[in-house]
């Protein structure tokens, strides 16, 4: 939660409380969303909850304490569901939190004459609230790798190689084929989401992208629930 924090809040104020509008060029000018440069920090962030997620249910593989719990709650699907249910509401209420003061610190510390967003404006509010969304659906993505795979350092490296690592790979197999599967990527659907100036280029809209991340914690969490009710604890 402190990373998540400070990762916010941090690169918000690096962000715009160092932006120099005067020496902008046009082209840049015309580009500029303060919404979505004020959340320059949301890739930390989403890690930190990715991290979170993953030691929720990989601890207790590690420490044994799994078949204590899984003693007391003999349904495994429902015992992850529990966790999920937990991760989930405790990550989208402090998402969302710090997502509104990291957009009310970013504003504070814009100096005109940049120009600076409100919540009434077209967009804006979406993209804060999807700034507070998006990590808790990482989170709830990181917990169904970690039932899955069971190691701490594996289910995080999993999660890192899907933010950070597969768009990557994306890079040198062509531009038709990054603008075609890379719009599923989380990473661009953060990105397009938190833009409410310009739409990101052959990307999903925000309420497809929301949906898209929505699809694969469903997966991720069936996917754990199954490897939970098969496999030996």
């Amino acid at each position: 939660g402190a990373v998540f924090a400070a990762g916010l809040l941090g690169l918000a104020v690096l962000a715009l409380g160092h932006l120099h509008w005067a020496s902008m060029p046009a082209s840049e000018r015309a580009a500029f969303d303060p919404v979505e440069q004020g959340f320059a920090g949301l890739a930390i962030g989403q890690l930190a909850f990715g991290v979170l997620g993953a030691l929720v249910i990989t601890t207790e593989f590690s420490s044994g304490m799994i078949r204590a719990t899984l003693a007391a709650v003999p349904r495994r699907p429902l015992l992850l569901a529990a966790k999920a249910a937990v991760l989930g509401a405790v990550t989208l209420a402090a998402g969302e939190v710090l997502a509104f003061g990291t957009f009310a610190l970013g504003e504070a510390v814009l100096r005109s004459p940049a120009p600076h967003a409100t919540l009434g404006q077209p967009g804006v509010l979406r993209a804060v609230l999807m700034a507070g969304a998006y990590p808790a659906l990482i989170a709830l993505i990181a917990i169904g790798l970690g039932a899955v795979i069971r190691h701490t350092a594996g289910a995080i490296s999993a999660v890192v190689r899907i933010l950070f690592v597969l768009p990557l790979i994306l890079l040198p197999l062509g531009t038709s084929i990054q603008n075609s599967v890379g719009q599923f990527m989380p990473m661009i659907i953060a990105e397009n989401s938190l833009t409410a100036v310009k739409p990101v280029a052959h990307s999903l809209t925000a309420g497809a992208g929301l949906a898209v991340l929505c699809g694969y914690a469903a997966v991720a969490l069936a996917a754990g629930a199954w490897a939970l009710a098969r496999r030996d604890a």
